[in-house]
């Protein structure tokens, strides 16, 4: 079954109770890269500055949105101004901060300013809802925006993945893996309404945990739109941090 398909039917077999009871938390991750998740939802990846945003729940709709020059200045200037140290757990906070902005940037063109926190079956359809895959799909790209322009350096950029289990919807998060020491980490935008930071963890820890052992709590970082009130979706960063 491919993974479109897991993602709309995961429930069903959840109910059934069909293999999932014996095998407890699944993980659905495979190796590639990241362009081979876009490829299973028929998602446009990115193309210089131009990302394809995926709304309407499992890409149904899909609208281009381009970042101009004073997009990346600006992205920039984040991605400086937020970390209080080179480490890559202050670039993930600083990533938190940018898909952020970035998902505040898009929604006057997509049309997704009101896009709800989580899912539910009446957003499916709705031009103006994103679900786990459309978010997961549209951090991907985010972040791949970013990682061209130089402005991720400790971590690389991996395929999507998604996780479940009997009393668990599947849930697909974008994914990163830090350089120095090999750990995965999930960045899941869907939790919160757009433009609010998304949720970064331990990719063993997230949704469904690995094992009893991993459970490790989400990266603690300052909403967005607490943090970032004055930024809108083009204003400064000056002292807006901290």
């Amino acid at each position: 079954m491919s993974f479109r398909l897991r993602a709309l039917y995961a429930p069903l077999l959840g109910l059934s109770g069909l293999v999932l009871v014996s095998l407890g938390g699944c993980v659905y991750r495979e190796e590639g890269p990241p362009e081979a998740h876009f490829a299973e939802f028929s998602a446009a990846p990115p193309l210089a500055d131009t990302v394809t945003v995926c709304h309407a729940y499992g890409c149904k709709a899909q609208t281009a949105f381009t970042f101009a020059p004073g997009d990346i200045a600006e992205l920039s200037s984040l991605m400086r101004s937020v970390p209080r140290d080179d480490s890559p757990y202050e670039e993930r906070r600083a990533m938190a901060y940018a898909i952020a902005w970035m998902e505040r940037r898009v929604a006057p063109t997509v049309g997704t300013a009101t896009d709800r926190p989580s899912m539910d079956f009446s957003g499916s359809g709705d031009a103006s809802q994103q679900d786990c895959v459309d978010e997961a799909t549209n951090t991907t790209s985010y972040l791949l925006v970013l990682y061209r322009h130089g402005l991720i350096r400790h971590h690389i950029i991996e395929r999507p993945f998604a996780k479940d289990d009997f009393g668990h919807w599947t849930h697909w998060a974008a994914l990163i893996r830090e350089k120095e020491s090999g750990e995965l980490f999930a960045v899941d935008s869907s939790a919160g309404a757009n433009g609010e930071n998304p949720t970064i963890q331990s990719a063993a820890s997230f949704y469904v945990p690995d094992t009893p052992g991993d459970n490790k709590p989400p990266e603690g970082f300052v909403s967005s739109e607490r943090g970032l009130m004055a930024l809108g979706t083009s204003g400064g960063v000056t002292g807006a941090i901290r």
